[in-house]
């Protein structure tokens, strides 16, 4: 269960491949999938252009509440790791924001806890957002959507 939180920009698939190379390294060839989520800002919200954003987070508290999340995930799904890397500070529209990585004997665990994990952080995770609309003005995120188009 690995968590990261991180200023600067990454790129989520060489990590992904570093984090299986070294990190999983005792896991080869006991696990069959890994379900992998890569969030990314859009360049739109709620009908308005967006040009860039600031992530703000609670040190220490979101690492916690993170944790929490893993642990009880690992409780109900049969995992043998977890990764996630959750960008803060200021991003622009095509930057990767997070990455949440399951990993586990079967597919249906890996991908319910993966999804779990996501919505999980979503709605608990101690993060906050302030939006730079095209237009000029700046706004805090309200809430986050339910992961579906409107």
């Amino acid at each position: 269960m690995t968590i990261r939180i991180v200023e600067q920009a990454f790129e989520p698939w060489s990590l992904l491949a570093d984090y299986e190379r070294f990190e999983l390294a005792e896991h080869i060839g006991k696990y069959g999938a890994a379900a992998v989520f890569v969030g990314s800002m859009r360049d739109f919200n709620l009908g308005d252009g967006v040009i860039g954003m600031t992530l703000h987070h609670y040190p220490g508290m979101t690492e916690k509440q993170l944790a929490a999340i893993l642990v009880d995930a690992n409780s109900r799904w049969a995992l043998l790791d977890t990764l996630v890397i959750h960008r803060v500070g200021e991003v622009q529209p095509g930057d990767t924001l997070v990455l949440v990585a399951a990993w586990a004997e079967h597919r249906g665990d890996a991908f319910d806890a993966s999804r779990y994990i996501m919505e999980a952080l979503k709605s608990r995770a101690p993060f906050w957002k302030r939006e730079t609309l095209a237009a000029g003005q700046s706004r805090w995120v309200e809430k986050n959507s339910d992961g579906y188009k409107v």
